[in-house]
């Protein structure tokens, strides 16, 4: 019988301080060469929403850190799962600035903050390997891949895969994109299954390109001259972004299914990285058209409104929510093939297909 590769757990931490677009009245938005916009603040918020479709964002209050809110989430997933957590081969953390505390300037990743999450939940088996992955906003997939790729090659049977992440703490008030960013955590517990029928994770592609994209995301300083220039923040190329992500996702989403037997039409649900909604449809509709049939109704659910973009965090909690119901209209069922896909930072792409 075949080894299948089966989410059995899922877990999520929202954070509690909702901050609403309202709230980013008070800012004062900068070019990037430290100039004011020709437009207010209003007017600048109302565009914003208008793009990127979000509406309110959560922060982490500030006793917890990104390995708090990855613990949280783990906690969740084991306990859906039903697991003894002394089982686990491997917890994989995916982030990108560590720890960041709210009064900080600096990112804290000694120890990984795999080895902090194994630490919070108290695993004593040292067998239970615990590692964090730099993969930008694709991190959680791409630790799903490789927690596949482990349990393939007969090197696990349980794994804790994390998305964690704390970008309130690392955005400049002076840069508009600063409302795109969230904090949050997914977890999944992935576990070996020898069954009659195939399903779980089926197929994956991965690329990355870095030619002339691997600065598109980067960490800059402030829009504001009077601030400390050796203090920096995220940063990006929002239009090469956009572009490259256009140009690129819907072909490696393309080559996960086409490693498949799947017909496009038993595609019921694409769950895509929250980082912008009329990006995520226009790549969503790009992808079905390479196989000419039009984008089917609620195909993609979305949480970007309410959540924000909380990198590496937004696709696990995502199925998570969906899982549980707490997305409206949107729900996932048994024999159901579905897709997991994201890009970022690096430039990284991924895509996963998964019968449920």
């Amino acid at each position: 019988m075949p080894i299948n590769t089966v989410i059995t757990g899922t877990g999520s931490y929202i954070p509690s301080i909702v901050k609403k677009n309202a709230d980013f009245l008070g800012n004062t938005f900068l070019n990037e060469d430290g100039t004011h916009f020709e437009y207010d603040s209003a007017t600048i918020i109302e565009k914003f929403k208008a793009i990127t479709g979000i509406e309110e964002r959560r922060y982490a209050t500030d006793d917890l850190n990104s390995s708090d809110l990855g613990h949280l989430a783990a906690e969740e997933a084991i306990k859906d799962a039903g697991i003894d957590r002394e089982t686990i081969d491997y917890i994989i953390v995916a982030h990108n600035f560590g720890d960041v505390k709210r009064t900080a300037i600096q990112s804290d990743i000694l120890p990984s903050l795999a080895s902090r999450v194994k630490h919070k939940l108290g695993i004593k088996n040292p067998n239970c390997v615990a590692y964090d992955i730099l993969f930008g906003c694709p991190g959680w997939v791409e630790g799903m891949v490789q927690a596949h790729a482990f349990i393939k090659a007969g090197m696990a049977k349980k794994v804790l895969v994390i998305g964690s992440e704390t970008l309130s703490r690392v955005v400049d008030p002076h840069d508009r994109d600063a409302m795109i960013y969230s904090d949050g955590a997914g977890a999944t517990v992935v576990e070996a299954l020898e069954e009659p029928v195939k399903r779980g994770i089926l197929s994956t592609a991965t690329r990355t390109d870095t030619y002339d994209e691997a600065y598109y995301l980067f960490f800059g300083k402030s829009y504001n001259v009077s601030h400390d220039p050796d203090v920096r923040y995220i940063k990006m190329f929002g239009r090469k972004i956009y572009e490259y992500a256009l140009n690129n996702v819907p072909l490696a989403m393309k080559a996960a299914l086409d490693k498949t037997a799947v017909d496009i039409h038993n595609l019921k649900k694409v769950f895509i990285h929250q980082a912008n909604e009329k990006m995520d449809e226009a790549i969503i509709k790009r992808f079905f058209r390479q196989y000419k049939v039009p984008t089917p109704d609620k195909v993609m659910p979305m949480s970007i409104h309410l959540l924000g973009n909380s990198s590496v965090a937004t696709v696990p909690t995502l199925f998570d929510r969906v899982l549980k119901g707490q997305i409206e209209d949107q729900e996932v069922q048994k024999d159901d093939i579905i897709m997991f896909a994201s890009v970022g930072a690096g430039m990284n792409i991924n895509a996963i297909i998964y019968k449920v």
